[in-house]
């Protein structure tokens, strides 16, 4: 006898009256047990929600054939460009079987060996290497290392030659940069004050820039920048090579708007303010190699510009722009490039609609003198030339290089050829599709034009296929060709794959940004809703077969996509998101944010919030598409509250069959928001696109 599976019915999640009073107006909460993690209650309804979600995501077909598809993309590895400290390089490499890539060194000799293995340090796979930087005598490094994905970084030292720890752990340094000084026995860093020494509720905040000398207790460290600053402030620290000038950037939170600080350490080390945040531009600052002080700079220039000056008259009225804004490409990165003639040059990185291209440029007149070759239509990841402590190589740029089909690895220009050539690719061998891969362009609901990077097995629509729409849209960031075995998996399957460039990234400089920030967020979900129409629109798919994804201020997006147009998208995989807007500076880092979002305590933005915000849109008796929400216990980003709380409310609001269009909740322990082991990651991907795959009828088997 066939064994009848009871229907698919969810687990009870507690209503209350709760409510906000936020200027005058009744904001209603619903769901707000569901904040505390450590409620009885909501630890036992997160029980039930992992008993289904397990249950109906184990059962979906094809599992085993999209696993073993993913494992053999994700096989291919990977290789980073070196970073050149006195004839060391160091790099990492992920060879096929790695949980994590590997931090090598290759010495003097050519001989290479492994530096730091995060697998060594923690079998278990939850550790993690957050950041790393060489002294610039590459005899000593300074590494970070978190576990669980918690991101509470530790710092230590090593001794490159020996191995040796010399340093460390000094707790407190998320997000912390190292700058060396010269001799390497001092660096400068950022680490925050002690839980006891700051509000309650505040102890992820209140950074410092430290003077740290090896051998001495951190507790010793010389405060340098900091106090009296907002408590939201971020800072990066960077001293010139040699060790006279120290650079200090800061901004609250994630706010798009710096703060600059120089300071001569040859002079007493006193730091002036050069820019400040209530100018409201951005500003990168360095002394080069040359003694002038670079600024790349959106003053004037929403898609930047690089402007020199004296670093001892260092105020913006002193700049000279030395190479211009285009307003066709977004400058990203500038490097100086010594080749040992008497002709230097600056590596100029600029992306034209989100695709990397690279010149090199004369850094006395700022004009281009030579474009260099790249493969095609990619990212560069990082871009390297020896230091002037290396012999040999010195006419050589070493090219991080990443696209749709290719893993990332390594090129090489030659300045003397004048030609770029692979150098190092991904070190395994993985079974990659047959993909078209090609950039559109469609009309957004105010007519702005956006363009979109459509992977697919085709170069044309010949059938409606089952479509997976994904994107970002905040912050800046933008979205640029890189490997994804995912989008890979869901070509292979016969699928298309498609990544607009949203307004609120940065792929069209400040300007783009500031169209998809604040009041005008709207624009970026408009921006996505009108992606979704070109697709169908054009014959790629229909909205029955059409999925979207996507994570973080990506989960946002499609939070709102699927309230704002239920009918538009068949299903939807929603990770890490922000969900409620009202609420979202009460929890981890959301105070961090409210520069690109608005504040619930200021009365306009609580209107823009509420306009959008995805919580507060769900309507009861809507068929809502199917949704698999994401979520990682330890992440110390995003709360994972907004995603209970979000799914209560559509399973009690959605009119749709919970057989056909469920709406679950996958959550993962000891994982965060950042970085994953290779086995974790292709765990998750299974179960997201497994899920998207049988709501969409793409065959994965």
């Amino acid at each position: 006898m066939t064994k009848v599976e009871p229907p698919l019915s969810y687990p009870h999640a507690e209503r209350s009256d709760a409510a906000d009073e936020l200027h005058g107006r009744l904001v209603p909460d619903p769901y707000r047990g569901l904040e505390d993690p450590a409620d009885p209650r909501t630890e036992a309804w997160s029980a039930a929600q992992d008993r289904l979600a397990r249950a109906r995501l184990d059962a979906l077909p094809g599992r085993a054939e999209l696993g073993e598809r993913l494992t053999s993309l994700l096989s291919a590895g990977s290789v980073s460009a070196p970073v050149w400290r006195a004839g060391r390089a160091f790099f990492t490499r992920r060879e096929p079987g790695q949980e994590f890539p590997v931090l090598h060194v290759r010495d003097h000799d050519g001989s290479e060996r492994v530096l730091l293995d995060v697998t060594e340090l923690d079998p278990s796979g939850l550790t993690t290497l957050d950041r790393w930087s060489p002294s610039l005598e590459g005899d000593r490094l300074a590494y970070q290392v978190s576990v669980g994905g918690d991101e509470e970084s530790l710092l230590y030292v090593r001794d490159v030659t020996t191995g040796e720890l010399v340093e460390g752990p000094i707790d407190r340094c998320r997000y912390s940069s190292i700058a060396w000084m010269p001799g390497g026995a001092e660096f400068f860093y950022v680490r925050r004050l002690p839980p006891e020494a700051v509000p309650e509720g505040e102890e992820q905040f209140h950074r410092r820039v430290w003077r740290h000398q090896i051998g001495s207790h951190p507790d010793d460290d010389l405060l340098v920048h900091g106090d009296g600053q907002d408590h939201t402030f971020y800072y990066d620290a960077r001293v010139s090579r040699d060790g006279r000038w120290l650079l200090i950037h800061g901004s609250p939170g994630t706010a798009r708007r710096d703060s600059v600080w120089i300071a001569d350490l040859s002079a007493g080390g006193e730091l002036r303010q050069v820019v400040d945040t209530s100018e409201g531009f951005r500003a990168s600052a360095w002394v080069e190699r040359d003694g002038r002080l670079y600024v790349q700079t959106t003053l004037d220039a929403p898609r930047w510009r690089l402007c020199v000056a004296d670093p001892e008259a260092p105020e913006p009225e002193r700049w000279q722009e030395l190479i211009p804004e285009d307003r066709e490409s977004v400058l990203e990165a500038v490097r100086w490039f010594d080749d040992g003639t008497d002709d230097p040059k600056l590596a100029v990185l600029r992306t034209r609609h989100a695709v990397s291209e690279l010149a090199l440029h004369d850094p006395v007149t700022g004009e281009r003198t030579e474009q260099v070759p790249l493969p095609g239509a990619g990212q560069i990841t990082a871009l390297t030339a020896v230091d002037e402590d290396t012999e040999g190589d010195r006419d050589r740029l070493w090219i991080g290089w990443t696209d749709f089909a290719t893993p990332p690895g390594v090129r090489l220009y030659t300045r003397a050829s004048g030609t770029t050539r692979q150098h190092r690719s991904a070190p395994g061998a993985a079974d990659l599709p047959e993909v078209h891969a090609s950039q559109v362009e469609y009309a957004s609901k105010d007519g702005t034009t956006v363009r979109m990077f459509l992977l697919a097995p085709a170069a044309e629509p010949t059938v409606p296929r089952p479509a997976l729409l994904t994107g970002y849209g905040g912050f800046s960031l933008s979205m640029e060709p890189s490997y994804s075995p995912s989008a890979l998996a869901w070509v292979a399957a016969g699928g298309v794959w498609a990544l607009p460039s949203l307004r609120g990234g940065g792929e069209e400089g400040e300007q783009w940004h500031r169209a998809g920030m604040r009041e005008s967020k709207q624009n970026v979900f408009d921006d996505f809703h009108a992606a979704a129409e070109h697709l169908v629109a054009t014959g790629w798919t229909e909205p029955d077969r059409l999925a979207i994804t996507g994570g973080s201020n990506g989960g946002l997006l499609v939070g709102a996509a699927l309230t704002q147009r239920p009918e538009l998208y068949r299903a939807v995989v929603c990770s890490a998101p922000l969900l409620d807007m009202v609420r979202y500076e009460r929890f981890l880092l959301g105070r961090t944010w409210n520069d690109e979002y608005g504040t619930a305590d200021d009365p306009e933005e609580l209107e823009w919030l509420l306009s959008y915000s995805p919580y507060h849109a769900v309507t009861e008796g809507t068929a809502y598409p199917s949704v698999l929400f994401s979520v990682y216990e330890s992440d110390t980003r995003v709360d994972p509250n907004h995603a209970r709380k979000m799914c209560a409310a559509l399973q009690r609001a959605t009119a749709s069959d919970p057989e056909r269009r469920p709406i679950l909740l996958r959550r993962e322990t000891e994982v965060g928001h950042s970085a994953r082991s290779v086995s974790r990651t292709v765990g998750l991907a299974t179960d997201q696109l497994a899920f998207l795959a049988e709501a969409t009828g793409l065959p994965l088997a």
